[in-house]
């Protein structure tokens, strides 16, 4: 697979990161696609495990029929045979009607049955019985049913140790286990942990408007050295916390972390596995959209307190704290890869871009903040002048594919 198409398809699914491990895995997903062979991935909690069904699914000739992701570990065991295989009105107390289950509503397409260690030994003999013959039978019925349907497993248990427990059935290890997919863990890949961080302080600069966040070399150190238990979904969390409590509501400036002010979002014991709860990315004690409005509660407090520390001190509004800087210096520039339709196709968009903004020389209430564009095309004439004008070089830097970068060397019409 050449570089330009793995790039797309990481594009496509939001996968950050550059290391040859995860490469490998979105390489395999990519080739696994074309057969109808069972799949396992496997990798610890957090570490972004549904991507690859996704992709499978996406880039297989069942991509036009249904795809439904179950979480066994998140049904409970009494009803987890009704969920998969479907049941007959009075089946059950409560089943007042009769229901199709997964297998029966994807068939034709596909099925991710994440955490699938979680299932009860009953329903694991179930599941090994439809993946060799495609047939079940819904919960209160004598009826053979049949289905056609790609299954993609996923766990971040050890099923080897499982089945030797007595946990897990071997034979429907052997069979899940057809093509492994392993993803690593955050700390096998440290390379990828800046760029990560500073894409995820980038979308919520941008969801809340509020102040980029910078950190301090100190800071950065702290972030790559931590073992990071929670892998990507800690990595986030810490994310969002900081551009929560220590960002500014202004989109124009950049508050710089220092090593102390992170040391208050990093453990004190970095060796320390902690446990994070949950089993997907988006799990959270509020939803979304509380989150939302609990963090614009926050940044429009966090704007009164600092109108009132300026009536007070008499400043007139015009000191920025120390913390927080007029403008970025020549960091590496962050480059969220142009954002893929479902199927693949470059949507347009192009990519959003939020440091290295270039307004050092004026005040912010001199110059006014620069348009996606704009950046775009200071950030690609920087790329293709650090290159020696080498597109494919340039483009590599920026984490776009190099027919991306000679579309938008057209758009902005950018002489080489």
């Amino acid at each position: 697979m050449s570089q330009e198409e793995l790039q797309r398809i990481k594009s496509g699914f939001d996968i950050v990161g550059n290391d040859a491990m995860l490469n490998y895995a979105v390489e395999l997903a990519y080739k696994a696609a074309s057969t109808d062979l069972t799949v396992l991935v496997t990798g610890e909690s957090g570490v972004g495990k549904e991507s690859i069904p996704k992709i499978i699914h996406q880039y297989s000739a069942r991509k036009h029929a249904k795809y439904f992701a179950v979480n066994c570990g998140g049904i409970p065991e009494g009803t987890i045979d009704s969920e998969l295989f479907g049941h007959e009105k009075g089946a059950f107390t409560g089943a007042a009607e009769k229901r199709k289950g997964y297998f029966e509503e994807a068939d034709g397409g596909t099925l991710f049955l994440d955490e699938v260690a979680e299932l009860p030994l009953p329903s694991q003999a179930k599941l090994l019985r439809v993946l060799q013959s495609g047939e079940f039978i819904r919960v209160g019925a004598s009826q053979v049913l049949k289905c056609d349907v790609r299954v993609i497993a996923a766990t971040n248990v050890h099923l080897e140790d499982a089945v030797a427990k007595g946990k897990f059935r071997a034979d429907l290890y052997y069979r899940l286990n057809a093509i492994p997919i392993y993803i690593p863990a955050l700390r096998e890949r440290p390379g990828d942990i800046d760029l990560l961080f500073r894409k995820f302080l980038a979308d919520f600069s941008e969801k809340y408007r509020t102040s980029r966040i910078r950190l301090s070399p100190q800071a950065k150190q702290m972030l790559v050295e931590y073992r990071w238990p929670g892998n990507i979904r800690q990595l986030k969390n810490v994310a969002e916390q900081l551009s929560a409590f220590e960002s500014v509501p202004d989109p124009r400036q950049t508050v710089e972390i220092s090593g102390d002010e992170m040391k208050r979002y990093i453990p004190k014991d970095r060796g320390a596995l902690i446990p994070v709860a949950g089993a997907n990315e988006n799990d959270s004690v509020f939803s979304p959209s509380d989150k939302e409005m609990i963090y614009r509660i926050l940044y429009q407090l966090k704007a009164d307190v600092d109108h009132l520390k300026s009536a007070v001190f008499g400043d007139g509004g015009t000191a920025l704290p120390a913390r927080v800087l007029p403008a970025p210096h020549n960091d590496e520039p962050i480059v969220t890869p142009p954002r893929m339709d479902y199927d693949g196709k470059d949507s347009g968009n192009g990519t959003i871009n939020v440091e290295d903004y270039g307004f050092a020389e004026e005040s912010h209430a001199q110059k006014r903040p620069m348009s996606i564009q704009e950046v775009n095309e200071e950030l690609i004439k920087a790329a293709l002048k650090r290159n020696g004008g080498k597109r494919s070089a340039a483009a590599n830097e920026l984490g776009i594919s190099e027919r991306t970068l000679y579309r938008k060397i057209k758009e902005f019409n950018i002489k080489l």
